[in-house]
């Protein structure tokens, strides 16, 4: 079995659920701000929950099969996750790129189109949830990788619906909003390959590709989602969607996990 293209191809299908979530806005329907920010929660919800059920624990885990005490596989983890949370902190201070409720930042004039801007803000959230799941499969247990890339799947659609809607009342077309949900989709396999790539070279990659696909996550969860979702005074809606994204993840890790 290639783990490598087999994880490519489940952070291809997570990814194109963005796509998927954007379609309703074909239709005739009006979702309030309550329920975006709630469905932006959940999003964050299925994310934590993956860091810690898919990432943190399995990263342990694989550390000591390896032949590392529990200390130091803990501290493999502290470090993996810290230089995760590092590589994104570096990537929003040297690109230029646009939230799409926050607005632009690390932007000098305004040179660039909002085309770009909005594709590097996709990147930079979305290639570590790629990441995470193509680690998973990387590692060659289809049973541990299979959730993971459900859950990313699941918390992808609500995602992709939200950042649509959000273009089309900043007056977008319809197939500009769908494009960029879209571009959003093909990001996650760049970081799915990359993730099954380096997690299935040897195996004393694993933890620390797993710590540091943790703290990516962990950063867009902080740094993006929950802002977003407590946007507008929504923090009770984005609570309660990241109560919902986490244990329904969770779930979804213990019953199919491996």
């Amino acid at each position: 079995m290639n783990v490598v293209l087999v994880g490519f191809l489940a952070s291809l299908l997570a990814g194109l659920a963005t796509f998927v979530g954007a379609l309703p806005i074909l239709l005739p329907i009006n979702l309030t701000q309550r329920i975006q920010g709630i469905m932006l929660g959940f999003s964050g919800g299925v994310m934590l929950a993956a860091t810690a059920f898919s990432l943190i624990v399995p990263g342990t885990e694989a550390a000591e099969k390896i032949g590392y005490s529990r200390a130091i596989a803990a501290l493999i983890m502290v470090v993996g996750i810290l230089l995760g949370g590092l590589f994104l902190q570096v990537a929003h201070h040297a690109l230029p790129h646009e939230h799409f409720f926050k607005g632009r930042e690390n932007c000098r004039g305004k040179s660039l189109k909002q085309i770009w801007l909005f594709i590097t803000a996709i990147t930079i959230h979305n290639f570590p949830e790629g990441l995470a799941v193509g680690v998973n499969f990387g590692s060659g247990n289809i049973e541990q990788g299979l959730p993971v890339a459900l859950g990313i799947g699941l918390q992808n659609m609500p995602e992709g619906l939200v950042v649509a809607l959000s273009l089309i009342s900043e007056r977008y077309s319809t197939s500009y909003a769908l494009g960029i949900s879209l571009l959003t989709g093909l990001v996650e396999p760049l970081g799915g390959l990359v993730g099954a790539g380096v997690a299935s070279i040897a195996q004393f990659i694993l933890p620390w590709a797993m710590a540091f696909a943790a703290g990516a996550m962990l950063f867009v969860i902080s740094d993006d989602i929950i802002p977003e979702s407590h946007r507008k005074g929504l923090e009770t809606e984005g609570t309660i969607g990241v109560m919902l994204g986490f244990v329904v993840m969770m779930f979804l890790d213990i019953a199919l996990g491996g």
